[in-house]
């Protein structure tokens, strides 16, 4: 069976998704319980968003947005705030769910919670961890926002989502300083030096600095690699990390349970839970931020 997804055809029996996901024989995600369409508007979306990502996330890009963002300049407004302003984001890199992804953030700090009573700093991490979705609603693409990251630099791999058919046309893959293995990087690097795409991963991880989170090392770690789905589901780039990042790589899979096997179409009341999360933000992240 086939797909027309853009002006590209894919197979759909070897089709790979976000988020480690396979897409057997034309069915839907993992967590869906009914067939895709096999041209479905949901299918053709995620591919076109990641097209869009892997054609222009290049070296000089996420430098320019790290230089554009890093001094997190745009506006003041409390977590709860932009929290709240994820009431208008649908994630068009998402297979598995098409609601507002406010509900997401509250689902997957829920989860934690309940998995991990004692550790409230994890809840809070739950909550914030998609936070820097936000840029979309300041004017950028999703593209440059939402979605699996990877390391610009050097070579893709092959667990890429969608890598063999979404690169084309990214003059990175073309250029030799970025395209062998290591690119321009020294070996065993560690994570902390190597440029990720740019994305909601990255702007929340600046954030959570500039604003002197009071949350543990893990939280900030968490964070910044949680769509970094080659490396942490499939193995992929152990060539560039440091003993800190094996390190911490079962942090990050800790989190990564509660990010994809939460995601429920029965939503959350935020009403109830808002003074729990509200306490949490008090403690950790209090007041305006900067953004």
């Amino acid at each position: 069976m086939r797909a027309v997804l853009g002006c590209i055809t894919l197979t759909l029996c070897a089709l790979q998704l976000p988020h480690g996901r396979a897409l057997p024989h034309g069915r839907a995600p993992k967590h869906s319980p009914d067939p895709l369409p096999q041209e479905g508007k949901l299918l053709d979306r995620v591919y076109n968003t990641y097209l869009q990502m892997h054609t222009h996330q290049t070296v000089e890009f996420v430098r320019r947005k790290s230089a554009e963002y890093g001094g997190c300049s745009l506006r003041r407004m409390s977590a709860m705030q932009a929290l709240e302003l994820l009431d208008q984001l649908v994630d068009e890199s998402d297979p598995d769910v098409d609601f507002p992804n406010s509900f997401h953030a509250y689902q997957t700090a829920e989860g934690i919670r309940r998995a991990h009573p004692d550790k409230d700093w994890f809840h809070l991490v739950g909550l914030l961890h998609d936070l820097g979705k936000v840029l979309v609603l300041f004017g950028e693409p999703q593209w440059a926002v939402v979605g699996d990251t990877f390391p610009v630099g050097c070579k893709v791999q092959k667990s890429v989502v969608f890598s063999d058919s979404t690169f084309h046309d990214n003059p990175d893959t073309w250029d030799p300083r970025y395209n062998t293995e290591c690119g321009m990087y020294q070996p065993h690097c560690g994570l902390e030096n190597v440029l990720m795409s740019w994305g909601h991963d990255e702007y929340m991880y600046r954030v959570m600095k500039f604003n002197n989170f009071a949350l543990p090392k893990e939280a900030f770690y968490m964070i910044r690699f949680h769509s970094f789905y080659p490396w942490h589901t499939h193995g992929d780039y152990k060539h560039l990390c440091n003993e800190e990042d094996l390190r911490m790589l079962p942090w990050v899979k800790e989190l990564n349970k509660f990010d994809l096997y939460t995601k429920q179409e029965e939503l959350p009341d935020t009403r109830e839970l808002r003074g729990y999360y509200q306490a949490l933000i008090d403690k950790y992240c209090p007041g305006e931020l900067c953004w």
